[in-house]
């Protein structure tokens, strides 16, 4: 094959080409503008109509519990050192978290707020929740959970303020007065209207555990940092109104139970010294009413004057009975209590034990308890949690129990102590009539149970103070708040996403129509995978009212082209031109039927014979002969087909003169 030295002929890789395949793309704009055009519109029109998720979120700090970690000196501060009580209190806030989460806290939220029913404004395209601005509240007195209807109902208000409401699904219909309890499938349903209204809405009954389920599950409690006890609570919704009211809420029966847990056990000590109070009141009673018996029978009147001597010498001994007796009467009414108490009781605290060991302790054992009921509400005794609080409650009520028995021991030392040192000081008043020393027993038994008495109406005001001033359990740090930019959907995100779909969709089917198409689309591509193949020139593409001939001196594009493809096939065989004496055979092939063949030559040899050069035009194709549309009455004409096989027949009457042009002669 000759070198190829040609104008035309490319020495570019044949490999990518980036300013080639962006300029196949960019040809196609339109189309890339009316997709982005349409990938816009479509992104505005969901921004438009999708709701929209706002965060609602507040924040509150967890008060420790006063006197808690107080105890390093105490036995429960021992057991802990050495294992036996180890993590009580290590998943405090764990557990507070789990409080604020649970189904039963929503759910006395959702009956609070009255959320037994949501109101949707009818749309077009979408129903939107009203919350803030309701038409009108529903009250639902008397439901079952399982009987509430999941059928959506339309509302209406008449011109006589009569509510029709109408059960979409089985249409049934329902009517109600203003304030006028009415029954809707089984439910007793109070309508209180709030404003007048010409739409119309929806109505949807909520099943609260249901409901409160899924807002707990929705709902997020965070701490931010390990070392704190800040909380974050975060709630997600369409109707940011009705976030902040279910969190501020949240808050609010969460305070309520806590400083219901607190009270617990300031109640049940309340009701420990009432009874006590009842019993020693009645003890003192018994013991002035023996006194005042003894003093009439004996006659007595100043029995002080006639002991003086020795009740100075006994007082000291007396007053320190009197606080041993008090102490152990205090320590044998304890344990009787405790060893009597259920599992799920408090023990009285602020008796004033002596001894800080003791009022920790129980201290710690009512904190136990009230952990134990509160998770108690929310699981079974089979939970992991209850059985270990079930195993430190026992625990701990055998250290009180060996605390009180050790205080009682050593009570009983010292009132023996005590007894002996009174019987020796006897022993020297025994010239003291008998009438004396009994009188004396019953002062000592009234001195006791009047400051036992004294001592429980002072603890029994101390408890009414705890009792009425409760400070709330979590503080409130941030009210809730609601976030005005959307969570969802983000308009940049989804912008961003219709753009790229807008530039992906066309450049997709460009791209897959490209990878299919096995023509020849430029000349680019043709010298890419021309393999050193000469391309002498590129000719117009001539349309159905186009002429398709040359004509003599005509200077369409149509012509030049012809011409530079004759000028550079002259450059292309300038050597064989020059060293032959013959003419110079030119032929013009393809593989398929209508791609040119006829339309190249016959130009091309009009080309060559407006050049004053003779030229022969053979129509080769004997399948499929065109060349008889440039040539009146080609068809009747002798041709190549006649001379190949008539071996009688000349060139010369084969051949014919062309009507076109004098130069051009035409074998059919």
């Amino acid at each position: 094959m000759m070198e190829r030295s040609n104008l035309y002929s490319s020495n570019e890789d044949s490999g990518f080409n980036t300013k080639n395949v962006i300029l196949a793309y960019f040809r196609y704009w339109p189309w890339f503008l009316l997709s982005l055009v349409i990938s816009l519109i479509i992104s505005f029109i969901y921004l438009r109509y999708e709701p929209k998720v706002y965060r609602t979120s507040a924040s509150v700090i967890i008060k420790e519990e006063e006197g808690a970690g107080s105890t390093s000196a105490s036995d429960v501060s021992t057991f802990i050192d050495l294992g036996m009580l180890g993590g009580m209190g290590s998943n405090k806030i764990e557990n507070e978290i789990g409080v604020l989460k649970s189904r039963r806290l929503m759910g006395s939220v959702f009956k609070s707020l009255n959320l037994s029913a949501s109101i949707f404004l009818e749309g077009d395209v979408r129903d939107l929740e009203v919350y803030s601005n309701k038409p009108v509240e529903i009250s639902i007195l008397s439901y079952s959970e399982e009987s509430i209807p999941k059928n959506l109902y339309r509302l209406v208000l008449r011109e006589n303020s009569n509510i029709i409401l109408t059960d979409l699904e089985t249409n049934n219909v329902y009517r109600f007065e203003d304030g006028i309890v009415g029954d809707v499938a089984g439910m007793q349903v109070v309508f209180d209207i709030k404003r007048n209204f010409t739409k119309s809405f929806l109505v949807q009954f909520n099943n609260i555990e249901s409901k409160a389920k899924k807002m707990s599950e929705a709902l997020r409690v965070n701490q931010p940092t390990d070392a704190g006890s800040l909380l974050e609570i975060s709630l997600l919704d369409y109707v940011p109104e009705k976030s902040e009211d279910i969190i501020n809420e949240l808050i609010f029966q969460y305070n309520r139970e806590a400083i219901e847990d607190k009270n617990l056990v300031a109640r049940n000590t309340r009701d420990f010294i009432d009874e006590r109070l009842k019993i020693i009141n009645e003890e003192l009673d018994s013991v002035e009413t023996n006194k005042e018996q003894f003093k009439e029978i004996n006659s007595l009147t100043d029995i002080q004057a006639e002991s003086q001597l020795f009740i100075e010498n006994a007082s000291v001994y007396r007053n320190q009975a009197i606080e041993v007796n008090t102490q152990l009467e205090l320590v044998n009414n304890m344990i009787n209590f405790l060893e009597s108490s259920r599992k799920t009781s408090t023990l009285p605290a602020n008796m004033s034990l002596e001894g800080d060991a003791i009022s920790s302790q129980i201290e710690e054992y009512n904190k136990l308890i009230i952990s134990r009921n509160r998770i108690l509400s929310n699981s079974t005794n089979e939970n992991p949690i209850i059985i270990k609080l079930d195993s430190q409650i026992d625990q701990m009520k055998k250290i009180v129990l060996e605390s009180l028995e050790r205080m009682r021991e050593n009570l009983r030392i010292s009132a023996k102590q005590l007894s002996e040192q009174n019987s020796s000081i006897r022993a020297e008043i025994s010239n003291v009539p008998n009438k004396e020393r009994i009188f004396r027993e019953i002062v000592r038994q009234q001195n006791i149970k009047e400051n036992l008495y004294l001592y429980l109406l002072q603890k029994r005001e101390e408890n009414s103070l705890s009792l009425a001033v409760k400070a709330p359990k979590a503080k409130i740090v941030d009210v809730a708040f609601t976030n005005k930019i959307p969570v969802s959907p983000n308009n940049n995100v989804i912008v961003f996403v219709a753009c790229f779909f807008g530039f992906l969709v066309p450049f997709s089917i460009i791209y897959l129509k490209r990878q299919f198409n096995n023509s020849v689309i430029n000349k680019t591509e043709l010298v890419r995978l021309s393999n050193d193949i000469p391309i002498l020139g590129e000719l117009p593409k001539v349309n159905n009212k186009e002429a398709d001939l040359i004509e003599e001196n005509d200077r369409s594009v149509l012509a030049e082209a012809f011409r530079m493809l004759l000028t550079n096939l002259q450059y292309l065989l300038v050597e064989k031109i020059k060293n032959s004496d013959d003419g110079i055979i030119t032929f013009v092939t393809s593989t398929v039927k209508g791609e040119g063949k006829t339309f190249v030559s016959f130009n091309l040899a009009m080309t060559m014979a407006n050049t004053s050069k003779k030229v022969l035009i053979v129509g080769a194709d004997l399948r499929n002969p065109q060349l008889q549309r440039y040539q009146r009455g080609a068809k009747q004409m002798l041709g190549l087909s006649d001379y190949l096989v008539n071996e009688n027949l000349s060139l010369k009457e084969v051949v014919s003169s062309s009507e076109l042009n004098n130069n051009l002669d035409f074998l059919p």
